[in-house]
């Protein structure tokens, strides 16, 4: 039986499961099976994406000897950098951040997953510089459900036909819906913000998507999220501490 991290065995290249880190992955997982359980969900059914911008390689090799497997990452050379230094562990890397056109090949060539994929033209480069030989590259799309010009993401009027172009390309598959709402500390507010993209998801399943990926909620709004419905929720501060 698994008594902890301080008893997992572990794996080439890992240190111990430090105490810090250790605490603050059993809190947030204890959030999300807390939030999952009002739900009447698993919380097996959502998956806890580390956001380790701005984090050393080895802030990263702390939680993954914790037990960790799925980071996210929003800037590109700073995650290909972590990448090199962490080749020796079987880590799942998920791009999250805004795409500019002159990254879309290095994304394409090293992440398994891409969360904020928010105009064809994007979806078209990463479908062609996705090499033949590695799996489809999985797909979310990001939408703009606040209407905040400072945020990327898809209109939801433009979501039906942006999805379906994203799912005819070859060598992505499209998983499902990204969002990042305005932040509120009303949680009423939260929620509401999250029933709209799940209806959004829902919508697109209507239109013969077969998608199975929601992924909302943060640090500070993630119990909101799973609430309503999230698959995946994007967690930094709560694991790593505040960024400087």
């Amino acid at each position: 039986m698994d008594n902890g991290p301080e008893t997992r065995k572990l794996e080439p290249g890992l240190p111990p499961c430090g105490s810090t880190a250790s605490v603050r992955l059993q809190a947030v997982q204890a959030r999300i099976a807390s939030a999952a359980s009002e739900a009447a969900r698993d919380p097996a059914a959502v998956c806890l994406l580390a956001v380790s911008k701005t984090f050393d390689a080895a802030a990263v090799r702390g939680l993954a000897a914790c037990g960790q497997r799925e980071f996210g990452e929003n800037y590109v050379q700073e995650a290909l950098e972590k990448q090199a230094a962490l080749r020796d562990l079987p880590l799942v890397w998920h791009f999250i951040g805004p795409i500019q056109s002159n990254k879309t090949r290095a994304i394409a060539e090293n992440f398994s997953w891409v969360h904020s994929v928010d105009r064809l033209k994007i979806a078209e480069r990463l479908s062609a510089q996705r090499p033949a030989d590695m799996p489809p590259l999985q797909i979310c799309i990001e939408v703009n459900v606040s209407g905040e010009a400072s945020k990327s993401g898809v209109v939801p009027a433009e979501l039906p036909a942006l999805a379906a172009a994203v799912a005819a390309l070859p060598g992505l598959r499209l998983r499902g819906l990204m969002a990042i709402p305005a932040p509120t500390a009303d949680a009423a507010a939260q929620r509401a913000a999250f029933r709209q993209v799940r209806g959004l998801f829902d919508d697109l399943k209507t239109r013969d998507h077969a998608l199975d990926t929601l992924s909302m909620g943060m640090s500070g709004d993630l119990e909101a999220a799973i609430l309503e419905g999230a698959t995946t929720v994007r967690v930094g501060t709560a694991l790593f501490g505040e960024r400087t």
